[in-house]
C-alpha cells in the first residue's frame, strides 16, 4: 500500500475519534474517552494541539474556543478545572501532575489558537528569588522519585519560559536561566548524562532516569542550552528501546513490561529525535531506533480511530473523567502518540510518517520542532534570559559543560 495513503488513513482515523469526543456544538468542550460524562479541560487541550499539530484545526470559532480556556485561569495565573479539581489524583494539588501540569497544556493550546493567558503567572513570583528556586531545585525527591521530579521541574521551566515570551517577564527570564544553570551541574551523572541518585544499569531505573531526563532537556532544547555529555545521553536513551520497538520496562506496566505506555515511548522518542538534530554520534543507530519505534507507535490506534495509552488495560489518568478501558482510545494518549510520530516524520526521511507535513509551535512544552524553534524565538529569549550571577561566572558554567567538565558523579547543594 502507498505509505503516504496509510499515514494519511491514520490521521483521518484519529481526526474521526476527535470529532466523536466532542461534546457538544461549542467549540473547545470535548470528553477524554467514551466512557467520560462530561467535558474536561484537559481534553479540551489535547484537542486543539492534535488538531493544530495535524494541520487540521478549523479557523472557525476559534476565539469561543479560547474564551472557554480563558474562564479557567485563576487569580494567580494558573488554570484549573472544577471538575476534577480537589478529587483523585488531584486532590492538595501536587505540582507535578496539578494544576501546573494543566497549566502547561492550556498555555500550549492557546498558543495553538493563536491567544495567550489572559492574566500575568503570578503564582512564580516565589521562584524570583534566587534564595528560594535554589532551595526548592534541592528538595525535590532526587532518588525513586526523580520521575516525577522531572515532572516538577519541566512543569515550573515551561512557565518561566512562557512567561519570559509571552509576557516579556524578565524576572522569569531570569529564574529560567538559574534554573538551567543549577541543573548543568547538580545530581547529573556524567556515565549517563541523567540526573538522579538511581542504579540505571538497571533497565527498569534506567527507565526511570530517561523518563525524568526527557522533561528536563525540553528545556534545554528550547533555550537552546548545551546538553550535559550529549554522548553519554544518547547511549542511555538508545539502551531504554525494548525488542518491540517500544521504550517500556516495565515502569508503567508490570504485567506486560514491553508493552510501553505513552509516557514511557515518548520520552525517549522526544531526546532522540531532538539529539539528532545536533549531533552525528551513533546517528544511524538512533535512525533504525526511531523507524522501530514507529511501528510500535501505530500499532497502539484502535478500533475507534483513537490511541491507547497502554495496550489491553484500562487507563485512569488521575480522575474518572479521565479514564479509557481496555481497547478504547482517549484523548490524551491520542495526542502524545501522534507527537511522537510527528517527531519521527520531522526527524527521518523515509519514515511512514515523514509523508505528512505536520505543525509544531514556537512555545515552550511539548510541542516546539525537534529541530528547534525558529531563530526569532531564540534571539528573543536570550535577550531577557539573564542570570543571577555575572555574565563570567554562566560562561564558565557553560562551557564547563560543553566541555564535560563538570565533576563526574552527582553534586548537592
Amino acid at each position: 500500500m502507498n505509505p503516504e495513503k496509510v499515514i494519511r488513513n491514520v490521521l483521518a482515523r484519529a481526526m474521526a475519534f476527535l470529532d466523536s469526543m466532542k461534546f457538544s456544538a461549542s467549540p473547545g468542550l470535548y470528553r477524554y474517552s467514551q466512557r467520560a460524562s462530561k467535558p474536561t479541560l484537559y481534553s479540551s487541550c489535547y484537542a486543539a494541539m492534535t488538531r493544530h499539530l495535524t494541520g487540521s484545526l478549523p479557523e472557525e470559532n476559534q476565539t469561543t474556543w479560547c474564551q472557554y480556556l480563558h474562564q479557567h485561569q485563576q487569580d494567580d495565573g494558573l488554570y484549573a478545572d472544577p471538575v476534577i479539581a480537589g478529587e483523585g489524583l488531584y486532590k492538595d494539588d501536587p505540582f507535578w501532575c496539578g494544576r501546573p501540569h494543566l497549566s502547561c497544556h492550556v498555555i500550549t493550546a492557546l498558543t495553538c489558537l493563536g491567544e495567550k493567558a489572559r492574566q500575568p503567572l503570578l503564582f512564580l513570583k516565589p521562584w524570583y528569588q534566587k534564595e528560594f528556586i535554589l532551595s526548592w531545585l534541592n528538595s525535590r525527591n532526587w532518588a525513586e522519585g526523580v520521575a516525577n521530579t522531572g515532572n516538577e521541574i519541566m512543569n515550573l521551566g515551561t512557565l518561566l519560559q512562557y512567561s519570559r515570551d509571552f509576557h516579556g517577564d524578565r524576572q522569569a527570564g531570569r529564574a529560567a536561566n538559574l534554573l538551567l544553570d543549577w541543573l548543568s551541574s547538580h545530581y547529573l551523572q556524567e556515565e549517563t548524562g541523567t540526573w538522579g541518585r538511581i542504579d540505571t544499569s538497571h533497565p527498569f531505573w534506567r527507565s526511570q532516569a530517561v523518563q525524568a531526563a526527557y522533561h528536563l532537556w525540553s528545556l534545554f532544547f528550547y533555550d537552546g542550552r548545551p546538553i550535559p555529555f550529549l554522548e553519554r545521553a544518547i547511549d542511555t536513551v538508545l539502551a531504554t528501546q525494548n525488542p518491540l520497538g517500544g521504550f517500556g520496562w516495565g515502569v508503567h506496566n508490570r504485567e506486560k513490561p514491553f508493552h510501553s505506555s505513552a509516557c514511557e515511548d515518548i520520552d525517549s522518542i522526544d531526546p532522540l529525535c531532538r539529539m539528532l538534530a545536533i549531533t552525528d554520534y551513533r546517528r544511524q543507530e538512533m535512525i533504525a531506533a526511531l523507524l522501530k519505534a514507529e511501528k510500535w507507535v501505530l500499532s497502539n490506534q484502535v478500533r475507534d480511530g483513537g490511541f491507547v495509552f497502554i495496550k489491553d488495560q484500562v487507563f485512569t489518568y488521575g480522575h474518572s473523567q479521565l479514564t479509557s478501558g481496555p481497547g478504547e482510545g482517549a484523548m490524551f494518549p491520542t495526542w502524545f502518540r501522534l507527537l511522537s510520530l510527528s517527531f519521527i516524520g520531522t526527524s527521518v526521511p523515509g519514515s511512514l510518517a515523514s509523508q505528512v507535513g505536520w505543525h509544531f509551535l514556537n512555545c515552550p512544552g511539548m510541542q516546539f520542532s525537534p529541530k528547534g524553534p525558529t531563530r526569532d524565538r531564540q534571539i528573543s529569549a536570550s535577550s531577557v534570559a539573564e542570570t543571577f550571577h555575572s555574565e563570567r561566572n554562566n560562561q564558565e558554567v557553560t562551557e564547563s559543560v560543553k566541555k564535560g567538565s563538570v565533576k563526574k558523579g552527582i553534586k548537592e547543594e
